[in-house]
């Protein structure tokens, strides 16, 4: 039975139902409300979930005449963006509900005038995805076989690398091109094939045009192995032959090899340079370029992911999709290293819902893995909620400026009775810190009061969560670990003198794999909140609160499902004074994700 992927299912299944809430499906939204970046600026689509390794493809995939973006940003899924009268605007993170293994690259294979897929398929084999639809609605259909070569072997391409496919020397058959962990290029030709049938292809050389790159790290060694490599091709100078954009693991920027030859008989056996040359674009290494006529006016332009290589990832954690526009021929501008504007911290987010500055409406506060362009710390940034508590309007206020650790998580809440909002604030390491808030209900002071109020058994990576599980008026705390197990400590001091005391360093056995992140939240306001635990493999579970008196106890809701990124850790908030809680969720990435049920 064959297995069709349509465009037009995919957009009718938006908003998603992604999971159940006392009987009312969420959805997610990407732009449900406003929400502006530090300078005041409005965010058009602020959750999309952050980008932390991007590989962008510019394409035409609905025929109207302008490109398209595809990006991967986590195996087996495309994110779609439409291009509308020039703007980008998300339609889907799984674009046709396609499998496509850890990379994607489209072109026409069959030569019938719609473009097809090619994606990376277990064992490092190539699947095809035929487009059995039309130029306008794109319809995909999974071969039954992978590709494969002359003598009807299966091809194999090395999965950290991209391939790519071009009519190099315009004889009217496509070239196949597959970068070695060695920095050379193997090079097959299809053969000769009727219109709209699945070519094969015939290997010339494992070594195209004797290419070699082997760069050097960042601390100068040259390694004996280049890693991972990805390309384009396009008529990058303008003479009529498509050149060679190569983006490597060991290389900062992008290489250009220019083809000195001509449309029937390329020369690429040239020495490869930066590009673009002034000014030099240079990043964490490992770029991800795709060519095309961006902007509509007739000349090649550049979209070029970070993938992140061997110059420090982090330089790149938000600052890793760039546009390159061609001003003129051979001139080349960067408008922006962030094509998608969305809110981003960087790496592994990690989101709280609390009203902050005392003015009935809840805030957002956001940890992060480490800062982009620093190696000593994460930190936590503050978007205030500049509407009200009915009308939510999110302004960027940068970081706190608390002396925080590598991935600060925090629970908000007050823990020594006297109505201001503390800190409560895991770290990488195996304590939980207290920011005691020293100052006014409109203009909270956080001063560090305790810096080891707990301090786990084992392991690291600590995010606490708090809650009155006992009934006792107090909050007891919740605290996820890196071995995805929880710890419970049950408040034995009182609401203005908190003392937390260990029950168990394994509560209830529960496992969730890796990076257990709890928080608490009570959606049918039954007065017992329950416990929604994120994960590094993603999703979200909810274990319903079954406490009995003084007993702590929690059961596995099993068909509570929430479809989210990796990395996922939730937390729950009535934006809109409605008593129906939103959700959002960070994630891996360094975005959030949105959700919410009808109010």
């Amino acid at each position: 039975m064959s297995r069709r992927h349509t465009l037009a299912v995919c957009a009718a299944l938006l908003p998603a139902m992604l999971g159940a809430q006392g009987g009312a499906a969420f959805a997610r939204k990407i732009a449900p409300f406003p929400v502006a970046d530090r300078a005041g600026t409005p965010i058009a689509e602020p959750f999309l979930g952050g980008l932390d390794v991007p590989r962008p493809q510019l394409v035409d995939i609905d025929g109207d005449g302008d490109l398209d973006l595809f990006l991967q940003e986590r195996a087996d899924a495309l994110m779609f963006f439409e291009n509308v009268k020039g703007k980008l605007q998300w339609r889907t993170d799984q674009y046709g509900g396609m499998a496509v293994g850890e990379w994607a690259r489209f072109v026409d294979l069959d030569q019938d005038g719609v473009i097809d897929l090619l994606t990376e398929m277990p064992n490092s084999y190539i699947r095809l995805w035929r487009n059995v639809g039309t130029k306008t609605a794109a319809q995909f259909e999974a071969a039954a076989d992978s590709l494969r070569d002359s003598e009807g072997q299966p091809i194999f391409a090395d999965r950290q690398n991209i391939l790519n496919l071009v009519d190099l020397n315009c004889n009217g058959r496509l070239d196949l091109f597959i970068g070695r962990v060695s920095g050379t290029i193997v090079h097959y030709e299809a053969e000769v094939a009727t219109k709209g049938s699945i070519p094969r292809f015939r290997m010339l050389t494992e070594r195209f045009e004797e290419i070699e790159i082997v760069g050097t790290g960042s601390d100068g060694t040259r390694p004996s192995l280049h890693g991972a490599n990805t390309m384009a091709f396009g008529d990058v100078d303008g003479d009529g032959d498509p050149d060679l954009l190569w983006g490597d693991f060991f290389e900062p920027g992008l290489l250009l090899i220019a083809n000195q030859g001509s449309c029937a008989q390329p020369d690429l056996r040239h020495p490869p340079a930066q590009f673009p040359v002034t000014p030099p674009l240079l990043t964490s290494g490992y770029n991800a370029p795709s060519l095309g006529d961006f902007d509509g006016d007739g000349d090649l332009d550049l979209v070029m992911g970070v993938i992140g290589g061997a110059f420090g990832p982090n330089r790149t954690s938000i600052d890793n999709l760039y546009l390159v526009e061609q001003v003129k021929r051979g001139e080349w501008s960067t408008r922006t290293s962030r094509l998608l504007p969305m809110l981003d911290v960087g790496s592994e987010s990690v989101p709280t819902l609390a009203d902050l500055d005392g003015d009935g409406d809840l805030d957002l506060l956001v940890g992060n893995r480490i800062v982009q362009g620093e190696g000593e710390r994460g930190t936590l940034t503050w978007l205030e909620n500049v509407g009200s508590r009915t009308a939510p309007s999110f302004r960027d206020r940068g970081p706190l400026g608390l002396p925080t650790e590598f991935n600060p998580t925090a629970a908000v809440a007050d823990l020594d009775g006297d109505g201001l909002p503390d800190l409560v604030v895991g770290t990488w390491r195996d304590r939980v810190q207290w920011f005691r808030n020293s100052g006014t209900k409109s203009a909270p002071t956080w001063t560090l009061a305790d810096s080891a109020l707990i301090v786990l058994t084992r392991g690291s990576n600590s995010v606490p969560a708090l809650a009155d599980l006992d009934g006792d008026g107090d909050l007891d705390m919740m605290v996820g670990e890196a071995s995805g197990q929880l710890n419970l400590y049950r408040n034995v001091g009182s609401r203005t003198a908190p003392k937390f005391e260990l029950v168990s360093d394994n509560f209830q056995g529960i496992d969730v794999g890796r990076r257990a992140s709890p928080t608490f939240a009570d959606p049918e306001r039954t007065g017992r909140p329950d416990l929604f635990l994120g994960s590094d493999d993603g999703g979200l579970q909810r274990w319903r609160n079954v406490s009995a008196g003084n007993e702590i106890r929690f059961v596995l809701d099993s068909n509570y499902t929430v479809a989210t990124h990796r990395g996922s850790a939730a937390t729950f908030g009535d934006l809109y004074g409605s008593g129906v809680l939103a959700l959002l969720v960070g994630d891996v990435s360094g975005g959030l994700l949105y959700f919410e049920r009808p109010r």
